[in-house]
């Protein structure tokens, strides 16, 4: 009754110039305020178990809106059915995002029941707009099934104490992983590489949004001085030059050689660059968002060793997974990103306990130093 009332037509296959809905921009404001909650969160418990905790939360919440990416790969967004599953999916999420400091608390069951509906709805969407086409209905079978045993451990999870919550957060990563590498094996995808890759870069953007944001929130807070202004310029100096490095050529680069590929190939490479490696890029850029907040909100304090890690860490995770997705896509090696990844953990230690703008600054010059380096394949992009 349900599926007559929502679903009509009988194609709910996207078109194949589909570019993302305004549907799907909605829903991912949800994904804002989670990465919001997930960065807070870090920021005021930064120490290993709570940044742990915060890493295994944030996997539930990406692998979640990933797997709403394939499956918003394949729909008709312009459908008002599938507008409506969208629609009562955020309202879902909502709670799932309000509900993310909550994960390894007494209050677990109001993130793990939300986040359980989100992905159902997501898998019963994608398992009906595929039902027209029978090799990739199969393909979205052979990963909705193992799917199902790692939101079985969701709940379990929340059942048991939180002292062992980990372990089991920690397998239902491995039984993601078990779906993605059995899903990736078939040939019946069907993927739109274009949809694919603005998607992925669009959840980017949401994330250097909110770094921007915290860094505007801080200095709001504050009087006016010149360590506040010099600070603050740099934060949003480097958020425009992580912006360059990716967008610069980096993302119509990946989004080139997707398209050049077919079948297990493609559908294999679309989860390694994008929903596998993306996942510690977001969380570079939370890292480094969580670097801009302990800084700017003390501007005059010297550098302290657990914010240098959580900057120079997130830096790390940006520029060296950005590297391994281009490889991974077209077996390119940027030995200059390597490179200068190395001469910058080498010279963050020597900013410990002096001016937090010091290692603003050797981060805004490698960055510089980065993009003057590949100026050439940023202009071979749009020659």
């Amino acid at each position: 009754m349900i599926n007559r009332l929502l679903f009509r037509e009988k194609n709910l296959q996207s078109p194949a110039a589909q570019n993302a809905d305004f549907v799907e921009l909605f829903f991912d404001l949800v994904f804002v305020y989670a990465i919001t909650n997930i960065t807070a969160a870090t920021a005021h418990h930064f120490d290993v178990k709570h940044v742990m905790q915060s890493v295994l939360t944030f996997w539930l919440i990406w692998w979640g809106w990933t797997q709403f990416t394939w499956a918003l790969n394949a729909a008709n967004t312009k459908i008002p059915g599938i507008r409506l599953v969208m629609l009562a999916a955020t309202a879902v999420a909502f709670v799932m995002a309000s509900s993310a400091g909550q994960s390894f608390s007494e209050g677990v069951l109001w993130f793990a029941l939300p986040y359980i509906i989100i992905r159902a709805i997501g898998l019963l969407l994608y398992i009906r707009v595929s039902s027209s086409l029978a090799e990739h209905h199969a393909a979205v079978i052979s990963f909705a099934i193992p799917s199902v045993l790692g939101l079985t451990a969701v709940l379990v999870g929340a059942l048991v104490n939180p002292e062992s919550r980990a372990m089991w957060w920690l397998a239902i990563i491995l039984l993601d992983m078990v779906a993605a590498y059995i899903g990736g094996r078939a040939e019946g995808w069907n993927l739109h590489p274009s949809h694919f890759a603005e998607r992925h870069g669009l959840i980017v953007i949401i994330a250097l949004g909110e770094s921007l944001i915290v860094s505007a929130s801080a200095v709001s807070a504050l009087e006016l001085s010149a360590p506040v202004l010099l600070s603050g310029g740099l934060a949003v100096l480097i958020t425009c030059l992580l912006w360059w490095s990716y967008f610069g050529w980096i993302f119509g680069h990946m989004e080139e050689h997707l398209a050049e590929k077919s079948g297990s190939k493609q559908a294999s490479v679309a989860r390694d660059v994008y929903s596998l490696m993306h996942f510690p890029l977001i969380c570079g850029i939370i890292g480094i968002s969580v670097g801009f907040e302990h800084i700017l909100q003390f501007p005059n304090d010297l550098l302290a060793k657990p914010t240098a890690y959580a900057f120079c860490g997130g830096y790390v995770l940006f520029i060296g997974f950005s590297a391994l997705s281009v490889w991974r896509s077209s077996k390119e090696v940027l030995l200059s990103r390597l490179i200068i990844l190395v001469l910058t953990i080498a010279a963050v230690p020597l900013t410990v306990g002096k001016p937090s703008y010091g290692i603003l600054g050797i981060i805004a010059i490698s960055l510089l130093v980065l993009t003057l380096i590949e100026w050439k394949k940023i202009k071979g992009t749009h020659a």
